[in-house]
C-alpha cells in the first residue's frame, strides 16, 4: 500500500468524521480488505484505526466547541457521542476540561 493511499484514508476519514467512518467502508474506498487496511493503518500511524478515529472525533468536535456555536449536546451527537456525558467523559480525558470550560478559555489544546 503506497503512502498516498494512506494519506486518502485519513483524508477520508475527516471527510466522513460526522457518519460512521467504519473500517468496512474505509476499505470498500480504497479497495484494500478491512484487515490489511488496519495493520497498514496502525503501521503507517503508530495508532490503531479505532484510536485515530476517536481522536479526530473530539479533535473536530473542540473546534466546534471553541467557535462558541452550537450546543455543545448538538456537536457531541453530531460526533458519534451517546450522550453529553460520555462527550464529557472523552473530552476531559483528552483536553484536560470540559468542554464548557473548554469554551470559556478559547484555547488551542489545554485548558
Amino acid at each position: 500500500m503506497s503512502a498516498q493511499t494512506l494519506q486518502s484514508m485519513v483524508q477520508w476519514i475527516d471527510g466522513n468524521i460526522t457518519k460512521e467512518p467504519s473500517l468496512q467502508r474505509l476499505s470498500a474506498y480504497v479497495g484494500y480488505s478491512p484487515g490489511y487496511c488496519s495493520a497498514k493503518f496502525h503501521a503507517f500511524m503508530k495508532i490503531s484505526y479505532k484510536q485515530y478515529v476517536a481522536q479526530r472525533r473530539i479533535q473536530h468536535a473542540a473546534s466546534e466547541v471553541a467557535k462558541g456555536s452550537g450546543k455543545l449536546l448538538d456537536i457531541a451527537l453530531k460526533y458519534g457521542f451517546s450522550s453529553h456525558e460520555a462527550f464529557t467523559r472523552a473530552f476531559a480525558a483528552y483536553y484536560g476540561c470540559t468542554p464548557k470550560q473548554y469554551r470559556s478559555s478559547h484555547t488551542d489544546k489545554f485548558c
